[in-house]
């Protein structure tokens, strides 16, 4: 496909231009209503909302497993994303993992590139040097009833890592965790985007999650869902989890986005 590079929408990873999305069973639900938005190459993006707003429908929607309405379009550095021709670029992360109970970790981290039939020697070397990264390396031979619900989750970010995506789209993939493991979870999402500086759009309901890692936040309305708010983080990078979630401006942000959920 030959891409316009005087269109906007072919420099950024991820353009989002007018997406609706009405689903049609016994009762005809819209979920989605003229979403747009744009997210760089390079940036951290986080979606908040209320339950039921369709957060996790415009993030299948952008991965292209499910396709807009007529007349809206997304595109992945300028690829018309749908159901059919879906990019390869694109990596997605859902709440629960989809690890096989009866491989080892190392042989579930492999699967996705192996589907994709990546080299042998490559994917070796790709998997020596991902595992120390996910602090996995000692569990490489263990199977997902070994591990608890972190590590499980750091495995199944690590399927998805080892094809190296250009865009990572995160959908509540720390959500089924406590609080503590999920904090600790947080610090190591950031630590593996301030190294590997993929484009992350992150869904989630926490308000503190969403300003600790992300370069902006985009907050969608009930449904039918669209954008209501685009707030820029600007914390200053590298983020210390300490000094970070102590500082004023990271109570300010909280604050804010509180008010426009309506949550204060």
């Amino acid at each position: 496909m030959k891409v316009d590079h005087a269109d906007p929408s072919a420099q950024a990873a991820i353009h989002v231009d007018k997406v609706g999305k009405t689903f049609d069973s016994h009762v005809r639900v819209q979920a989605l209503q003229e979403v747009s938005f744009t997210v760089p190459r390079g940036e951290f993006v986080s979606i908040l909302g209320p339950s039921g707003c369709g957060k996790s429908t415009l993030l299948r929607v952008v991965s292209g497993l499910l396709d807009p309405d007529e007349g809206g379009e997304v595109r992945i550095f300028g690829h018309r994303q749908s159901h059919r021709d879906m990019s390869d670029d694109v990596g997605v992360v859902f709440q629960t993992h989809n690890m096989l109970p009866w491989d080892t970790v190392e042989a579930n981290i492999r699967l996705a590139a192996e589907v994709r039939n990546l080299p042998r020697k490559e994917l070796d070397a790709r998997v020596d040097a991902l595992l120390p990264v996910l602090k996995l390396e000692k569990f490489r031979h263990s199977y997902p009833h070994q591990l608890s619900g972190g590590m499980r989750q750091r495995a199944a970010l690590g399927q998805i890592l080892v094809t190296r995506p250009k865009v990572l789209l995160l959908d509540e993939p720390f959500g089924a965790l406590d609080a503590l493991t999920r904090d600790q979870l947080n610090v190591e999402l950031l630590r593996l985007w301030q190294e590997m500086r993929q484009t992350v759009l992150l869904i989630t309901h926490s308000i503190a999650e969403a300003v600790f890692l992300s370069d902006r936040i985009l907050v969608m309305s009930e449904h039918p869902g669209h954008i209501i708010e685009d707030i820029r983080i600007d914390l200053p990078r590298p983020r210390d989890p300490r000094a970070s979630k102590e500082s004023v401006e990271f109570g300010r942000y909280v604050a804010r986005l509180g008010q426009i959920m309506g949550v204060d």
